[in-house]
C-alpha cells in the first residue's frame, strides 16, 4: 500500500527533537511506536511532510521508583515492557494487566504507553487506570516543559491539550495509599478487542470500610470519564454488595456513551454498572498485586 511521501529524522537527543519540532511546526508530527500513526498514514488519513522519530531517547524507555515521587514511565516503554515490568507488576499489577488486555502481542511489542495517551482516544485501555492512579505527565517543548495531571489531559475525542511541538515524555503514578485497584473491560472478542466499556479503579480500604475510592471508566464519554457520584458515594461507607452495586448504577447513570457498531449507548451504560461493580470487588479483594 503507497504512504504520503515525506522526510524522515531522527534526533539524538530531546532538545534537538524539540528544536526541530519547533522549526517544522505543522509540517511535522511525532514517530515513536508508529502502530497507529503508520496504520492512518497507509489510509491517507495523515500526510505529514516529516516524521521526527524518538528511537534514539533511550531514557524513554525506563521504568524506575523515585522515593517521594512515585513509579515514573518514560513515554517510549512499550505496552509488552508495561505487561512484564517487574517493578509495575510489584507495585501496580493492575497497570501491567491493562496492558496485557491490548491488541496483539505483535503491536504490543512496538505500541508505546505515550502513543496509547497521546492519541486521546476514548477506548483506550491505560488512561483510565492510570486517571485512578492520579497519574501526572509531563509535556515538552522548545518553550519550556509542564507537568499536569493525566485526567486534565483529555479534552474530546482523539482531542488533547497537547501544543504543537509539545513532546509527552514521562508518566509518573504517584505514591500513594491506596490499598488496590484494577481495570475491567468488555470487548467483543477474547483478545486484542477495543473496549466496548471499561472501568478502573482504586480503593483505600480500612478494614470493612471504604475510606476512598477513584473510578474512571473508558468508552463511556468522548473522554475517560471519573465516575464522581459514585466515588462520593463510597467514600465512607461499609463494605458490602448492596453498596457496591449501588455506585454501579451511579457509575452507569454518569456515563455518557454513544451508539456505535460494537454496540448501543444503552447497552454500554449498562456494561459500565457491572464492569463497575465487579471492578470495585476485584480491587477491594486482591488489592494491587
Amino acid at each position: 500500500m503507497n504512504m504520503p511521501d515525506f522526510e524522515y529524522h531522527a534526533p539524538e537527543s530531546l532538545g534537538e527533537v524539540c528544536a526541530l519540532l519547533a522549526e517544522l511546526g505543522d509540517k511535522a508530527v511525532v514517530l515513536a511506536g508508529g502502530t497507529d500513526l503508520v496504520h492512518k498514514m497507509k489510509q491517507w488519513k495523515l500526510t505529514p511532510q516529516h516524521l521526527v522519530s524518538l528511537k534514539h531517547l533511550d531514557a524513554l524507555r525506563e521504568i524506575r521508583h523515585v522515593p517521594g515521587r512515585g513509579v515514573v514511565i518514560g513515554a517510549l516503554v512499550t505496552q509488552n515492557g508495561i505487561y512484564t515490568s517487574p517493578l509495575l507488576q510489584e507495585r501496580y499489577l493492575s497497570v501491567s494487566q491493562a496492558a496485557h488486555q491490548m491488541a496483539s502481542n505483535q503491536i504490543r511489542n512496538l505500541g508505546t504507553i505515550g502513543g496509547n495517551i497521546a492519541n486521546a482516544v476514548p477506548s483506550a485501555d491505560l488512561p483510565p487506570i492510570l486517571v485512578a492512579l492520579q497519574a501526572t505527565i509531563r509535556l515538552v517543548s522548545a518553550a519550556g516543559e509542564r507537568t499536569l495531571p493525566l485526567e486534565e489531559f483529555f479534552v474530546g475525542s482523539a482531542q488533547s491539550v497537547l501544543a504543537r511541538g509539545e513532546v509527552l515524555t514521562e508518566i509518573t503514578i504517584p505514591d500513594q495509599r491506596a490499598t488496590g485497584s484494577t481495570y475491567i473491560k468488555f470487548g467483543l472478542r477474547r483478545s486484542g478487542a477495543l473496549a466496548v466499556a471499561g472501568s478502573a479503579v482504586a480503593v483505600t480500604v480500612d478494614g470493612d470500610t471504604l475510606v476512598e475510592a477513584r473510578i474512571a471508566l473508558s468508552s463511556a464519554a468522548p473522554t475517560v470519564l471519573r465516575a464522581r457520584r459514585a466515588e462520593e458515594f463510597l467514600t465512607g461507607r461499609t463494605i458490602s454488595d448492596e453498596v457496591l452495586a449501588r455506585a454501579g448504577v451511579l457509575a452507569g447513570e454518569e456515563s455518557r456513551p454513544r451508539d456505535s457498531i460494537r454496540g448501543s449507548a444503552e447497552y454500554r451504560r449498562n456494561l459500565v454498572e457491572v464492569l463497575t461493580k465487579r471492578a470495585l470487588r476485584k480491587a477491594i479483594d486482591e488489592g494491587h498485586g
